[in-house]
């Protein structure tokens, strides 16, 4: 098996109840602690806060789009800015993805919304055709062709410099038949066979490759994607495509997919966020986590919030009326900028005044929000109470 010289999984513990681990990932930009979640800077930045911002608040990790930056404004760009760490002001640990979540999620016309059970989306439709070799697809900025195959999303993800890159496969939605599915699945490993093998021409150490799991909602696919990923000499694994109409649904997916998975490599669950999803994805051995959603939310006026304490709500809307005279701030217990220094009032304020500084400091609070939570998870299993937690969080 090829070696990934600057890189190294060890998992420190492990819950006795669950599948549930704390691990540690050292990338050459430091060493991340797991289980973690992974912010979204999509186009190369995140949105509403600087990469200093993120810092202080212990951030350890972010993602960039290579799809999105291969469009605007190009791998060439970046490259020349001397990657993206350097280009963002960011030396901590950083992954981005293949490209093929978002040509087929545009290109399907909301494949994304699919994938989480969410079906109303007008999402023009940009895919033009796939083949062997790869994706045809048509810019959404201004309608060039393009045409993506495994090899150039891993040349771009190189010129990129993340510490952790994602090989190429084809999203499916979740309206499509088994056979579809099927097809799309053994088509996805002959692409992360390809990916893999134009990784290796250059592997100079500074770069770590993840397969990723297919098979939509079948367990018999997941099963071969499992075992097909376990073979390959990837660092890491992903959960990718499909995982069904519904929340319930998607647990269960993603529990039936970890059963089937290698345990010693570093696993992450692509494209979920939502605090219920990550207490289940830790439960299955998920090691870290990506979602738009914390930052999304909060320039949209949602705060998070300790759904034990909110009837099972995991975020507040700072734009409704009932916040416009509260003068207490989002969370007394949390040490953020946003809430030790600023009323849900002013919040709400600045929300009715479009004054995007209320989106700013929402996002600070969310990002800390799930910093804190990926550390509580990791403190709950480390002291053997993960388990515990997590019955009483399927009870209530």
């Amino acid at each position: 098996m090829q070696s990934y010289p600057n890189f190294k999984f060890e998992i420190t513990h492990r819950d006795p109840i669950t599948h549930a681990r704390c691990s540690l990932l050292t990338t050459p930009h430091g060493t991340l602690e797991t289980p973690a979640f992974i912010f979204c800077a999509t186009k190369g930045a995140m949105k509403s806060v600087t990469t200093q911002q993120m810092v202080e608040v212990d951030a350890e990790i972010i993602l960039a789009n290579t799809y999105h930056l291969m469009l605007q404004p190009g791998h060439e760009f970046v490259f020349r800015h001397g990657g993206l760490h350097n280009m963002l002001h960011w030396n901590r640990p950083m992954l981005t993805d293949s490209g093929g979540f978002q040509i087929f999620s545009l290109g399907h016309g909301g494949v994304a919304n699919e994938i989480k059970g969410r079906r109303n989306c007008h999402i023009p439709k940009t895919l033009l055709k796939i083949d062997e070799g790869g994706a045809h697809f048509r810019s959404y900025i201004d309608g060039k062709e393009w045409y993506l195959t495994p090899e150039k999303s891993i040349q771009i993800q190189r010129a990129l410099g993340a510490d952790l890159i994602l090989a190429l496969d084809e999203c499916t939605p979740f309206h499509v038949d088994k056979y579809y599915t099927e097809c799309s699945m053994e088509r996805s490993h002959r692409w992360e066979q390809r990916s893999l093998q134009e990784f290796l021409k250059n592997n100079d150490g500074q770069q770590a490759l993840y397969g990723i799991i297919q098979g939509g909602i079948y367990e018999d696919l997941r099963q071969r994607s499992s075992a097909f990923v376990g073979e390959e000499n990837f660092f890491g694994q992903a959960i990718g495509g499909s995982l069904g109409g519904a929340k319930e649904q998607m647990h269960d997916i993603v529990s039936m997919t970890c059963s089937h998975m290698l345990k010693d490599r570093p696993t992450h669950l692509l494209g979920i966020g939502g605090i219920s999803d990550i207490w289940n994805g830790v439960a299955n051995g998920i090691d870290t986590f990506d979602c738009v959603h914390p930052t999304r939310l909060a320039r949209h006026g949602g705060a998070l919030v300790n759904p034990d304490k909110m009837d099972g709500k995991e975020y507040i809307n700072i734009k409704n009326a009932r916040f416009a005279e509260n003068i207490n701030p989002i969370d007394e217990n949390c040490s953020c900028y946003c809430c030790q220094n600023f009323s849900c009032a002013y919040i709400h304020y600045l929300f009715k005044a479009k004054e995007m500084l209320g989106g700013q400091l929402l996002t600070i609070h969310n990002v800390a929000f799930m910093v804190r939570l990926a550390k509580e998870i990791r403190s709950v299993i480390k002291d053997g109470s993960f388990g515990e937690k997590i019955r009483f969080k399927l009870l209530s």
